[in-house]
């Protein structure tokens, strides 16, 4: 859905993984990062480890966001890639006392960028924002988004659609679920139900922020 929305405001897609399945299961290398200045935006996504894991690629990708809000090119960051800008611009993360898994409301003081409703979340540190950063959301739980000149942090999962999560449930998704007291099922009919409302303010999130954050 993410990629859908940039797309509807004119913009070229490509994707760079860091990552790849077959490396996924000895992740502690270094990492080749592209040069954040030949592209229009810059949007990290997700990941299956933690900030403070401390693998050496994500000391690289932490140089490219720098990087990149050194360069002024505007950034989107998403639950691990907002971790990771709070990070990389002088905030923290840490363990969160109160993991969230689904749907959850977000308190919003701009509501332009973070729209009203639900938002999917999955994720078990969270992250105070850079000196300088303004928190436009949060919740009892966590602070939930944040901008920063060109720069935007988010903790929730906008793109998240019935196919991504399918995904992620075919990982280690289910049981993480388990653990948690979670069903996977009723995951699936939550997320059904949102998803109609959740595209549009995923289309929302984005074009406000191409028209506003992107141009500071």
């Amino acid at each position: 859905m993410l990629g859908d929305a940039f797309t509807e405001c004119g913009y070229d897609v490509a994707t760079f993984e860091v990552v790849s399945a077959a490396q996924a299961g000895d992740p502690a290398f270094d990492a080749t990062m592209p040069d954040p200045t030949a592209y229009d935006v810059v949007v990290p996504l997700g990941s299956r480890w933690g900030v403070n894991d401390g693998f050496a690629w994500m000391d690289s990708e932490a140089a490219m966001v720098r990087d990149a809000h050194a360069a002024g090119v505007p950034m989107l960051g998403v639950c691990f890639g907002g971790q990771l800008i709070a990070h990389a611009l002088g905030g923290s993360v840490t363990r969160s006392p109160a993991p969230e898994v689904g749907w959850f409301d977000v308190d919003a003081s701009r509501t332009e960028l973070v729209p009203s409703g639900p938002w999917f979340e999955w994720h078990f540190d969270r992250f105070t924002v850079p000196p300088g950063a303004v928190e436009i959301a949060r919740n009892s739980n966590a602070s939930q988004a944040f901008v920063m000149g060109a720069t935007m942090g988010l903790q929730f999962h906008p793109e998240v659609d019935e196919l991504l999560l399918e995904m992620w449930l075919a990982g280690n998704g289910v049981d993480e679920l388990a653990a948690l007291g979670l069903d996977a099922d009723r995951l699936r009919t939550a997320t059904r139900a949102e998803l109609e409302s959740a595209i549009k303010r995923v289309h929302a999130l984005v074009r406000a922020f191409v028209d506003g954050i992107a141009q500071a």
